[in-house]
């Protein structure tokens, strides 16, 4: 244990100076959903954009950068990350919108942004409501449920990629596709444009309600669950393969497959 607190004290110190919040040895199980994982070597909180730039641009260049959400799917190993995480806080959570366009920080959560873009009267992302995470995961693995993906409503986005460097580009610009995003995999999402059209409010919040019953219907959202975990092969359900290896249920210590069919 002092071996290894050593080692993070000496990486803390090779870091460049920030404004937000640098932490070594932070353990990753209290903010997981499922509450399992060792600890981060060292923990970046910037305090925003300009602040992560400037780290990434003067941290040295060898050592690992892992961005972490509110890490709703993830599993973290008992041995926990090495090297650099980043978590994106207030700095990052904004979400505003200039007619039918949104524009918020990665680290929003993707039910806010549904939320905001319900008071605004802006409906087409009423499917956000049922993605757990925030909007930086969402853009990493072109999330999406309930017939409608991130690319659907996608205008462009910013990212920030391993040494500093900023980075506006076009939706297109991405590569999505079925749970795929083609970015380059250093690069950090900051912020991003959504789009969609004028609605009423109330009919916005009835489509956010039948999603919420579909999601209480069909996964344990009250357990710490990761929602639809697998990814559909081409040509089938996951959930049908789950049954049909006879998984469904299935459970291996603390870990269960969901008796509940997640389409």
């Amino acid at each position: 244990m002092m071996a290894a607190r050593r080692a993070s004290d000496r990486l803390i110190d090779r870091l460049p100076p920030v404004r937000g919040r640098l932490t070594a040895d932070v353990p990753l199980a209290p903010v997981t959903w499922f509450r399992v994982g060792g600890a981060a070597e060292i923990m970046f909180r910037p305090a925003d954009e300009t602040d992560l730039a400037e780290f990434l641009a003067h941290r040295p260049p060898e050592v690992p950068v892992t961005a972490l959400g509110v890490a709703s799917n993830l599993l973290v190993r008992d041995g926990g990350i090495a090297g650099i995480v980043i978590r994106l806080g207030r700095g990052f959570v904004a979400v505003g919108n200039e007619g039918e366009t949104v524009r918020a920080g990665a680290g929003a959560l993707d039910l806010n942004i549904a939320l905001a873009c319900r008071e605004a009267g802006i409906a087409g992302l009423e499917f956000l409501s049922g993605i757990p995470g925030t909007l930086g995961g969402a853009l990493r693995m072109n999330a999406g449920a309930y017939g409608r993906e991130i690319k659907d409503v996608l205008r462009g986005v910013t990212a920030l990629d391993g040494k500093g460097n900023r980075h506006a580009v076009a939706a297109a610009a991405l590569g999505l596709g079925y749970r795929h995003c083609a970015a380059p995999p250093d690069w950090i999402f900051v912020a991003a444009e959504l789009v969609g059209s004028t609605g009423a409010p109330a009919k916005i919040a009835r489509r956010m309600d039948k999603i919420q019953a579909a999601r209480e219907a069909s996964q344990p959202i009250r357990a710490r669950t990761g929602g639809s975990t697998f990814a559909n092969p081409p040509g089938h359900q996951a959930w049908q393969l789950i049954d049909a290896a006879g998984c469904r249920g299935l459970a291996r210590g603390g870990a269960m497959v969901s008796e509940k069919r997640s389409e």
